[in-house]
């Protein structure tokens, strides 16, 4: 399979993520341990039979990075599926989107990298955009959703991504593969407590089970398989670009299939935040460029 058609079908399944998880009737944090628990199961019975990994990389440095950014993943997951309840997938999506804008934020102070007129621009605009999106939310009252909680459960996401990009500038010579099945296994850990603590896990329904193994197994592992094996063969940039068909899929599928429409202040709102987050993921905040780890 062509590598740009691996990427683009990762996109589109990661762009499709919101609408399983809105139809499955359990709290965010169970939603990402299942998540989280059936990915790592796969993964890790496919590095059985292939055996990509290299223990012998996995320095005591490397480990204590992916375990954090594991923990940062799985909490990542539990505020976007949050997101997901409270707001549109469109608000969702953009708001979460701003992750490459906090990279840039923040790598003056993390990766000691300057903060260029380029990179500032790409802050202004995206802060430009929420505010649209905030803007048009506040005139639109809908008793069925409290947007500004969600937008705020967005961001938070967004901030918990973009410091697993930043910690990715940290790992040495471990390939996607070798750092998703640590990640996606310091994920689970993190959160069993969290669900032991709750002294429930029901999967009550056929609907929420099915709909759990889709996004365990076809938006987590298989389009994790695809995206990393696709990276070896296609060129880092264009595999940047192609990565904006997952909020753009975002948005044609809830316009389809859950009926949602977006204003006119919301799709400028969102062109701005996207139109920065591509400038800011194109600058030199990605000198070292990180693994796509993720949304979705």
């Amino acid at each position: 399979m062509n590598s740009s058609f691996k990427i683009i079908i990762s996109m589109v399944l990661w762009g499709s993520l919101g609408l399983f998880v809105k139809n499955i009737n359990l709290p965010s944090i169970e939603i990402a341990f299942l998540r989280a628990v059936i990915a790592s199961t796969i993964f890790i019975l496919s590095n059985l039979v292939t055996k990509k990994t290299n223990f012998k990389k996995y320095s005591k440095k490397n480990l204590i990075i992916l375990f954090i950014s594991g923990i940062a993943i799985g909490f990542n997951w539990v505020l976007l599926f949050q997101a997901y309840k409270f707001t549109t997938i469109s608000n969702s999506t953009l708001s979460y989107y701003f992750a490459p804008v906090f990279v840039v934020l923040l790598s003056p102070i993390v990766l000691k990298q300057k903060l260029t007129f380029r990179k500032l621009l790409s802050v202004v605009g995206a802060m430009i955009g929420l505010f649209l999106i905030l803007n048009n939310q506040s005139n639109v009252p809908n008793i069925a959703y409290n947007h500004i909680k969600g937008i705020s459960y967005g961001l938070g996401a967004a901030s918990l991504y973009a410091s697993v990009m930043l910690f990715n500038n940290y790992i040495e010579d471990l390939s996607g593969f070798e750092r998703t099945i640590i990640q996606l296994s310091a994920a689970s850990l993190v959160l069993l407590p969290f669900i032991l603590s709750r002294h429930e896990l029901h999967v009550d329904s056929y609907k929420n089970l099915i709909f759990i193994l889709i996004i365990g197994i076809v938006h987590t592992a298989m389009a994790y398989l695809l995206y990393f094996s696709a990276l070896k063969d296609i060129n880092v940039q264009n595999a940047a670009v192609l990565s904006y068909l997952d909020p753009i899929s975002a948005l044609i599928f809830s316009t389809i299939f859950l009926h949602e429409s977006m204003g006119t202040c919301q799709i400028a709102g969102g062109i701005l935040i996207l139109f920065s987050a591509f400038t800011a993921e194109n600058s030199k905040a990605y000198e070292k460029k990180s693994t796509k780890v993720e949304n979705t």
